[in-house]
């Protein structure tokens, strides 16, 4: 078996457990992939996910279901997916061994 694209740690598996059980039922998942865009040229994107595309990697981990955009496997490689809550913010965090530059934002990556 190939190692998974991403590992989920037990915050951001509880995390999207709490966000899937306010989700619409047609919602079978998370889909992550990236975009262009941030100040370092890449960033991560999530939403909900209706159903599995063509090519999608699909990670079941934890009792959650993670779908990665085909697009964004060859970035995603070997991150790990985190959730950190702090005093005035929460977010999912990656951290991705491919990343050769991060904004000072966090928002976005280059590898």
């Amino acid at each position: 078996m190939n190692e998974q694209v991403i590992k989920l740690s037990d915050n951001a598996a509880n995390r999207i457990k709490q966000i899937m059980s306010k989700a619409e039922n047609s919602a079978i998942g998370v889909r992550v992939g990236v975009k262009s865009g941030g100040c370092a040229g890449m960033s991560y994107v999530m939403e909900y996910a209706k159903e599995i595309k063509p090519n999608e990697e699909v990670i079941e981990d934890k009792g959650v279901k993670v779908l990665i955009d085909p697009k964004a496997i060859i970035y995603l490689l070997g991150t790990e997916m985190d959730y950190k809550e702090e005093q005035f913010s929460s977010q999912f965090i990656f951290k991705n061994p491919n990343e050769t530059e991060r904004c000072g934002c966090g928002e976005s990556f280059k590898t």
